[in-house]
């Protein structure tokens, strides 16, 4: 009994650290493995403003295009930028040593950075960067605070000038009828050439492609797993039957 009690106390502990952990506020989204144009858009939005730093060197460029349907040609031609043939894994052409010296440590591969952080974490962080002359690059985090890393998609988003508002609610005024919170971002220190619902979309898309990366057959195994309680149920109905005919002659 105690060790069966010391084993639930084992196995509920990671659950309370993640629970611990989750005390930012979040945006939280739900992804979706089969929209195609979804993981396609996001895979153009790595490889053009993600790929120059990190890289996903766990995962191969041939899998993305099959999975992502996407002809073999037309992503050797749009998406790979390095000379790096259909066949490699995901890398990039810089080195960790420079890496290290000009950011202070190398970027992190990005492979499984969705299982890490979690999906709402990285499309918050995302959408949460604002203005900070204070930090060496100009810019902060509302998610990571003292973030080493530039706000790469300025040009898409602008910059806030103000923290966003990520994870919070927007609530109406019951007297005036106005909005509050409504927008991610309530002034612009620059404007980006993207609306705040497009960019959303976008930074959705992004987080949708990097939790495939992170689980490529989820689709698959969910798939195989209704076919499996299918079989189960259909198992436990002969499995009953057969266990009563053994013991219906047992008083």
């Amino acid at each position: 009994m105690r060790k069966l009690i010391f084993g639930l106390v084992f196995a509920v502990l990671p659950a309370l650290g993640l629970a611990a952990g989750g005390a930012i506020p979040l945006d939280h989204i739900e992804t979706d493995h089969t929209n195609k144009e979804s993981l396609q858009r996001g895979v153009a939005l790595f490889t053009n403003y993600c790929m120059g730093c990190h890289s996903m060197e766990y995962a191969r460029y041939k899998r993305v295009a099959d999975d992502l349907e996407i002809p073999v040609d037309l992503y050797e031609e749009n998406l790979i930028f390095t000379g790096a043939k259909i066949g490699e894994l995901m890398k990039n052409s810089m080195s960790k040593d420079m890496a290290a010296e000009w950011f202070g440590a190398p970027p992190p591969d990005l492979t499984l950075e969705t299982r890490l952080r979690g999906e709402s974490w990285v499309y918050s962080y995302l959408r949460g960067f604002y203005k900070d002359e204070t930090r060496p690059l100009g810019v902060n985090n509302v998610v990571f605070p003292n973030v080493g890393m530039p706000h790469v998609m300025v040009d898409l988003q602008g910059l806030c000038s103000v923290q966003p508002n990520v994870g919070v609610e927007a609530s109406v005024e019951p007297l005036s009828g106005n909005i509050n919170n409504g927008e991610l971002c309530s002034q612009y220190e620059s404007e980006g050439s993207m609306s705040e619902a497009e960019f959303s979309q976008a930074m959705y898309d992004l987080t949708n492609f990097m939790s495939y990366m992170a689980d490529p057959v989820r689709v698959e195994r969910e798939r195989l797993g209704i076919f499996v309680l299918i079989f189960v149920a259909i198992f436990f109905v002969f499995a009953y039957l057969l266990n009563r005919e053994y013991w219906k002659d047992v008083h």
